[in-house]
């Protein structure tokens, strides 16, 4: 039984002997060589040609949605640029309106329902008439308005107004352009169709 065990351990811990290899050199033993100069290193020179992938059914799908969104998309685009600051203003406008309702001055409510109470007393005033039921409630309230916060309804006067006036310009110009297209396109005249009398058989 050791001779068994000893014959299957001899080649066991041959495989764990290291030994050293010598290469022989041929004609110059003092000769370095640089690494590209070896074979194992050098890489062969390729000519790679770049090829088109096929564009399979779901590119092609992709590229026309995406041709057809395209004008959605930059007009949603410009509509966000030109609503985001009317919405930013508004929200600011409401954390301001927010704020100041917190801790308002001692004379803002009374001074809000006279003001409210004018607007109610002009749609009592304006029965029958829608016209009247616009008209007199919203002028009621503006006169309370002016009485209590004269210098903020003046500042409101001239904003509406000159808005006013540069809505009633643009009005006029564009008016005024339909009319030279109008005036500038020649008028073709028709030739009367001349009634040839029927023949009775």
């Amino acid at each position: 039984m050791y001779k068994v065990a000893g014959v299957a351990a001899v080649p066991g811990t041959l495989c764990l002997l290291s030994g050293t290899v010598f290469a022989a050199t041929k004609d110059n033993p003092n000769v370095t060589l640089n690494t590209d100069e070896l074979s194992l290193y050098t890489i062969p020179q390729q000519k790679f040609r770049y090829v088109e992938p096929e564009i399979g059914h779901l590119e092609q799908g992709v590229t026309t949605l995406r041709k057809l969104a395209e004008p959605y998309t930059t007009w949603c685009q410009g509509a966000v640029g030109k609503v985001m600051p009317k919405v930013e203003s508004a929200i600011q406008l409401g954390n301001e309106t927010f704020t100041f309702l917190q801790n308002p001055p001692a004379e803002f409510y009374p001074r809000a329902g006279v003001i409210g109470f004018a607007g109610i007393l002009g749609l009592f005033l304006a029965r029958g008439s829608r016209v009247k039921k616009l008209i007199y409630p919203t002028g009621l309230m503006a006169v309370g308005y002016t009485m209590y916060y004269p210098q903020q309804a003046a500042s409101i006067a001239k904003n509406t107004g000159d808005s006013l006036y540069d809505f009633a310009l643009q009005g006029y110009v564009n008016v005024e352009k339909v009319f030279k297209s109008v005036e500038g396109k020649p008028v073709k005249k028709e030739k009367p169709q001349e009634n040839k009398p029927e023949e009775t058989r």
